[in-house]
């Protein structure tokens, strides 16, 4: 399947503004769901199943944000991060970002058992999540609409692997 990443973000757009003003997965479902049928062309069977799930699992701006930060608050402090703490690290982030509910700076709170594991006192744990919490908002909203953006393109791929996706829909001129 060859789609135009213009075409896929234009048809997703709406869905992508709710979820930036919002922050929140959960908030952003209807639309989403909306989006991927209208403007994107899966079929409401594969929509109402995979974006869903994917608001609840698929997390990966706060994947990514959580291991950043960790990174970042490590080299901050002087802590020397071996290649087993980066892999303790992926794995824990990747656990923590499945487990994260899809609510406005939920990840706050959960950075701090990413960087336990990673060696990091309770004292710089409590400085780095006082630290970042002061910027957390804006980046919370850019994470939510990575999260979306993704569970949007992965709705899109399993509807076409499963013969649910129009591309007609796909490809009209979307109205405003």
């Amino acid at each position: 399947l060859k789609l135009s990443p213009v075409m896929f973000f234009r048809g997703a757009r709406d869905a992508m503004l709710v979820a930036f003003s919002t922050s929140s997965s959960a908030a952003t479902l209807p639309v989403s769901m909306s989006v991927a049928e209208e403007n994107l062309g899966v079929k409401p069977l594969v929509a109402s199943t995979v974006l869903p799930l994917g608001a609840t699992i698929n997390m990966d701006g706060t994947a990514l944000y959580v291991g950043i930060v960790s990174v970042f608050a490590a080299q901050s402090f002087g802590i020397d991060l071996t290649l087993m703490d980066y892999l303790i690290m992926a794995g824990t982030t990747t656990l923590v970002s499945v487990g994260t509910a899809a609510v406005p700076s939920a990840s706050l709170f959960l950075m701090a058992a990413v960087m336990a594991t990673i060696g990091m006192t309770p004292d710089q744990i409590a400085v780095t999540v006082g630290f970042i919490f002061i910027i957390d908002r804006p980046l919370d909203m850019l994470r939510t609409v990575v999260n979306i953006a993704g569970d949007l393109s992965v709705s899109t791929a399993v509807a076409n692997w499963e013969g649910e996706f129009d591309r007609e829909i796909f490809d009209r001129p979307l109205k405003y």
